[in-house]
């Protein structure tokens, strides 16, 4: 098995929703991305993937929520509560169409190519993981 990690970072602002309808006050953070990508076998030139098409398409994804109130934009205006947890999921959701679109159906099956998980660090200590 072979794997790659990329990172990034992004700052946005969030306010959980409660029980019974309370929001928590509004706060930002310095949200921390990791992405793992594992495959069972390299390709012709030995390699998971380029990192540079992942590198492009993550900062894609989180590109509309940098410095931005999560709160506002979907799917966390409506209908996802913008946990850490839900927000790595998002990425990791948005991360595999955009692997889907970067490598070869064939390639991908072939190899196992897949997105293994997304760690999204919150605060110092404090680490969400959505794994597919």
């Amino acid at each position: 098995m072979f794997a790659i990690e990329v990172e990034t970072s992004f700052c946005a602002a969030h306010a959980l929703r409660l029980p019974g309808g309370v929001l928590e006050p509004l706060h930002g953070h310095n949200f921390n991305v990791t992405i793992r990508i594992e495959c069972a076998q390299l390709d012709t030139i030995e390699t998971v993937t380029d990192f540079h098409p992942v590198e492009a398409a993550l900062a894609k994804i989180i590109g509309p929520w940098s410095n931005r109130n999560l709160n506002e934009i979907e799917p966390f205006r409506t209908s996802v509560n913008p946990t850490a947890e839900r927000i790595a999921e998002q990425i990791g959701k948005q991360m595999q169409r955009a692997l889907e679109a970067l490598l070869p159906a064939a390639d991908t099956q072939a190899r196992h190519v897949h997105l293994a998980e997304v760690r999204l660090t919150e605060a110092a200590n404090c680490l969400a993981i959505w794994m597919p």
